[in-house]
């Protein structure tokens, strides 16, 4: 069973940075993909970057391309998302996700395990 806990959030003032971090552990996830989604309130839950476990193919929603970067740590089995230029539009809760393929998919059905997810919120 693969668990995701998800840490690093809080409040930071808009163009502020801020850094999430995806601790994963159970089976070995060379072959998975791992996903950031988020949630604001009312809204449904959307993509927001995807690295594969064991390569370098990495995806970006058009919202964030230039101020979040996902990266991985394979010693610490741990996926990170560095969000800079933080807007009021990126309040939300930030899921992890893994996905038991190395395809990405920016489609939250096509995830097989999540974190609980960690807050972030921007503010003026």
């Amino acid at each position: 069973q693969v668990r995701l806990v998800e840490s690093g959030g809080g409040l930071v003032q808009a163009g502020g940075s801020m850094r999430l971090a995806c601790a994963a552990s159970g089976p070995t996830f060379s072959s998975y993909r791992v996903s950031w989604f988020r949630q604001a309130p009312g809204k449904e839950r959307e993509f927001v970057a995807s690295i594969r476990w064991g390569g370098a193919s990495i995806y970006y929603a058009d919202s964030v391309k230039g101020r979040f970067t996902i990266s991985r740590d394979n010693a610490k089995d741990t996926v990170y998302l560095q969000m800079n230029s933080l807007k009021l539009e990126d309040t939300a809760v930030y899921y992890c996700a893994a996905r038991i393929s190395p395809l990405t998919s920016s489609r939250k059905e096509d995830y097989n395990y999540w974190g609980q997810g960690t807050q972030v919120a921007v503010s003026s």
